[in-house]
């Protein structure tokens, strides 16, 4: 599908185009310094499907090039592969010499499966580089790294062991990627464990292998199959695919998992996790580095081949990704020309449209565009959408109850950030609310025509005194058809509430109808635990006695104090007009809904230990093992 970029101008924030006039905005290159070529052969390795040929190298010359095309921006360059270290010595040392004279590279990095890795090689990083990052592909323990098998298909997982060491033994930290594949899923601890018993590892990143849509082996060179093609022949014959790869369910609840384990065993204090890390940023309003969270996306990514062959992110499908020869490009309008009118890029930006009206995209970022494209190959983007949806939902119930992590496997109460959501100060008023001999000042109450209560008896969101229910005016600050579930949760289970609202049409009026809600603020993690399990088991009961046009939800948002710009966890009960019905069928239904919740809520009570109505995965979770 072709689109031009006035087309992709809705998600502008969710992808931006390379602007030649925002020079500050750094753009990632990889350098495939051997193409293809490898010193083993990974059944599951993307880099070899694109069966383009190896043996050349970059040299030199090509990086300056590089630096030239994209002058005066920063560039992270990335060293990688196939294998870089098979490119030689005297070879990348003379890369790494034009790497640190360029003035405009502000990072280098080296992805590398650690199999050459040794004190010589190190020894010249340190003369010529010594800021290169290091990054290791290592799948866990010895049984997770089952597709990672030299030619013979033998294991390679002993050389990789003992290159993490030899790092340790230099001072060196290095960040490992590990694929996720069918030998590690039930065992994200143990995985985790392992991985954090190498000293020298200060960083995971966990990416999945979504390759249902592969449906044949790499073609090998020569009329003898190595024994790692004849491995990988048997791999791709299944019916739902390789054997190596996992669906975007089975990745989501290993994400969890990992995150779990990553916070109750204190490593999130030396150990960077992802995609654990770059949710909770953007969960947090924050910016991340990680292009699947970020809007520079495939078009601030950058691969470039031995033989000149230049384009865009490596994970996407080649050669439709190119752009060009890097001797033929002339300069970066040249590169942004090509990138308007490439099909391919074109294409993913169009899956990303659904993007603009999903309420998670500020937390998801949009996700990986080479990833949609295959899932959309496979025709199961849903599934993709699906699984980023369920690992922010975890990841927002681990960083509200991080010391009750049973939460993160709820799937009945969602992350639902509400938008503006503030309070003057919070702390005041939840110390008021407990201290009923605490002086509580008159306030201004009125009431507009639609029966919204504020201080200006207007309709629409408008400034309302905080009250609690010692205050003289608090019955009649609730709006009447709303208070039966805030006496619910204030009288029955003794919570703090912080907003309500009885739902209002605005017949006749411009502004859009406003549903039925109640926020609660809890004073501590364990008391929103607690309310948090207890509001899951009130909503599973309740639903098959509500009226069809009404649904509920219990939703995950952060409270900001306008006095401290601090955030505190809360939960929001709202009901909504269910799937299919209209606002008028809503508000029909809504008055029977209401007592049908809050009998509901009069029949549970949150209580310590008590979790909620959805199940916890299965997995084991062995002793700490500790790498040899």
């Amino acid at each position: 599908m072709h689109r031009t970029t006035e087309q992709h101008d809705p998600i502008a924030q969710l992808y931006r185009g390379l602007d030649t006039q925002d020079t500050d905005s750094a753009v990632s290159v990889i350098l495939k310094l051997r193409g293809e070529t490898c010193d083993i052969d990974c059944l599951y390795c993307y880099e070899k499907r694109k069966e383009s040929p190896g043996g050349a190298r970059i040299d030199a010359g090509q990086v300056r090039r590089v630096a030239e095309l994209f002058q005066g921006r920063p560039l992270a360059v990335e060293l990688h592969g196939g294998e870089p270290l098979t490119a030689g010595r005297e070879h990348v040392a003379d890369v790494l010499r034009e790497l640190a004279a360029q003035p405009t590279v502000v990072r280098v990095s080296l992805q590398t499966n650690g199999v050459q890795l040794n004190e010589e090689w190190l020894d010249l990083f340190d003369a010529l580089y010594p800021d290169l990052q290091i990054g290791i592909s290592l799948d866990g323990d010895a049984a997770g790294n089952a597709w990672r098998v030299g030619y013979d298909g033998q294991p390679v997982y002993p050389r990789i062991a003992a290159a993490l060491r030899l790092l340790a033994a230099r001072g060196r930290k290095t960040g490992v990627i590990t694929a996720v594949t069918p030998p590690v899923l039930g065992r994200a601890e143990a995985v985790l464990d392992h991985l954090a018993g190498f000293e020298a590892v200060n960083a995971v990143s966990f990416v999945p292998c979504f390759d249902a849509s592969v449906q044949r082996s790499t073609t090998a060179q020569g009329r003898r199959l190595p024994a790692s093609r004849l491995l990988q022949e048997a791999a791709v014959r299944g019916s739902d695919g390789p054997a190596w790869a996992i669906s975007p369910d089975e990745y989501a609840e290993w994400i969890l998992a990992a995150a779990v384990r990553w916070i109750d065993a204190g490593y999130f204090a030396r150990l960077k996790l992802e995609p654990a890390v770059s949710t909770i940023r953007r969960l947090r309003g924050l910016e991340s580095g990680f292009c699947h969270f970020s809007s520079m996306k495939c078009d601030h990514v950058f691969t470039l081949y031995p033989d000149g062959r230049l384009g865009s992110c490596d994970e996407l499908p080649w050669p439709e990704a190119q752009l060009g020869r890097l001797g033929q490009i002339p300069d970066e309008a040249g590169v942004v020309a090509a990138q308007r009118r490439l099909p391919l890029l074109n294409a993913g930006k169009a899956l990303m449209d659904r993007c603009t009206t999903c309420s998670y995209r500020s937390a998801c970022g949009g996700g990986c565009v080479a990833t949609r494209w295959r899932q959309d190959q496979a025709g199961d983007q849903d599934a993709y959408c699906d699984y980023r949806i369920r690992v922010i939902d975890g990841i927002a119930a681990l960083l509200a109850q991080p010391a009750h992590p049973a939460g993160v496997w709820c799937r009945t109460v969602r992350w639902r950030p509400r938008t503006p959501n503030s309070m003057r100060n919070v702390a005041a008023f939840l110390a008021r609310w407990d201290r009923t001999d605490a002086h509580r000042a008159p306030v201004r109450l009125h009431t507009s025509a639609h029966g919204n209560i504020n201080t200006v008896g207007l309709p629409g969101v408008h400034e309302a005194d905080d009250l609690d229910p010692a205050h003289p005016q608090w019955h009649e600050a609730i709006e009447p058809s709303v208070r039966p579930l805030v006496d619910a949760f204030t009288r029955s289970w003794g919570l703090v509430t912080y907003d309500s609202c009885q739902g209002h049409p605005y017949t006749g009026h411009d502004l859009p109808a406003t549903e039925r809600r109640v926020g609660i603020l809890p004073r501590d993690r364990a008391e929103y635990a607690q309310a948090a399990a207890a509001l899951c088991r009130t909503v599973t009961a309740a639903a098959p006695e509500l009226p069809a046009p009404v649904q509920v939800t219990v939703g995950r948002a952060e409270l900001t104090c306008e006095t401290t710009g601090a955030t505190t966890p809360v939960l929001d009960l709202a009901l909504h007009p269910a799937l299919g019905y209209d606002w008028p069928a809503y508000f029909q239904a809504l008055e029977a809904a209401t007592h049908v919740v809050a009998d509901a809520l009069r029949g549970e009570r949150p209580a310590a230990g008590d979790a909620c109505c959805c199940p916890v995965p299965q997995t084991t979770t062995p002793t700490r093992e500790v790498p040899a």
